[in-house]
């Protein structure tokens, strides 16, 4: 049996680890109800002082008090203390303890901040929450943060973005323990995807991202009133006033992305309602927002939101023909 701690916070979001610990709660019941077998998953929740530790709705878990026994799978929720930074000496200790004797030690959301804090994520990849990723990449500078992700493996460290992706992690480490055919049964079971299509690229508005730097900050702002133009890095990095060196460095610090990651995003972002509302066709809706072409656009809108243009519009009014 495979023994899975689960470590929250004060104010924790209840579904970063609600989510994960009901699908290996359904892998131990669909486990047992196809082999007869004993139950896969030994689950445990904690806290570092234990018994009841509020969430940040209000609700109320029952929390077991820190465990130093070993565990397969260490997995950290997040909350927002982790997210200021605000970490006992104790939870630290704990966590780079437990982390040692685990087989894989994973995070949820913000819990990412916690790992990267122990130093558990120091020159490894690294994704947490789209809004977060820039704060946890100015925090933490060894880590490198990819904010594009639904979840990231690297060696036996696995993060996984805002929420929901906890679902989509513990998935993976369902699959990795009992095979894909158990995972998939546990997906139908939850009503999700077994994997979310389009290369588990998850939602980053970059349209509304405000960087800290005034330098950083100004040039997005240009180059979101400017995506018909011809956005190069160095015609960013000329904006910024920056060589094109210092211009890679703080905008990936900043943003979590790269120049050319982040404007091919913005105009992927920028073309979505368009191509929603029906109105114009993907041609010209490629070329107002700076695309060559509409296969551009389309290999563009398959990395950032998992489908074409064509499927979303489609679906779009679908949608809208339920309420007609």
């Amino acid at each position: 049996m495979r023994k899975i701690g689960f470590l929250l916070f004060l104010d924790c979001s209840l579904l970063d680890f609600t989510g994960p610990l009901t699908a290996f709660d359904v892998a131990n019941r669909l486990s047992e109800e196809r082999s007869g077998a004993s139950r896969p998953y030994q689950l445990r929740v904690m806290s570092e002082q234990g018994g009841m530790l509020e969430s940040a709705s209000g609700t109320a878990v029952v929390t077991h008090p820190l465990d130093r026994s070993a565990f397969d799978t260490l997995i950290i929720a997040g909350g927002a203390g982790p997210r200021e930074g605000v970490l006992s000496a104790t939870l630290l200790d704990y966590t780079r303890h437990a982390a040692g004797k685990a087989r894989r030690v994973a995070s949820v959301c913000t819990g990412a901040f916690v790992l990267a804090a122990a130093g558990l994520l120091d020159g490894k990849r690294a994704t947490t929450h789209w809004r977060m990723a820039t704060r946890l990449q100015r925090m933490h500078p060894a880590v490198q943060v990819d904010s594009d992700k639904i979840f990231i493996k690297d060696g036996n460290v696995w993060t996984s973005a805002g929420i929901s992706a906890g679902i989509d992690l513990a998935l993976a480490l369902i699959e990795e323990d009992l095979g894909v055919e158990l995972a998939r049964a546990v997906a139908r079971e939850l009503v999700v995807y077994h994997r979310r299509p389009g290369g588990q690229s998850q939602f980053s508005n970059l349209l509304e991202m405000d960087p800290p730097s005034g330098r950083i900050r100004e040039t997005l702002s240009y180059a979101r009133n400017h995506l018909h133009e011809s956005l190069s890095a160095d015609r960013l990095a000329e904006i910024a006033c920056l060589s094109r060196r210092q211009f890679d460095r703080a905008f990936s610090a900043e943003t979590g992305q790269t120049p050319a990651k982040a404007i091919e995003k913005l105009r992927a972002e920028a073309a979505r309602p368009r191509v929603e509302a029906g109105e114009e066709s993907l041609e010209n809706i490629a070329r107002a927002v700076g695309f060559d072409d509409p296969e551009r656009m389309r290999r563009a809108f398959l990395r950032v939101f998992g489908y074409p243009p064509q499927a979303i519009r489609r679906a779009q009014r679908k949608q809208e023909a339920l309420y007609l």
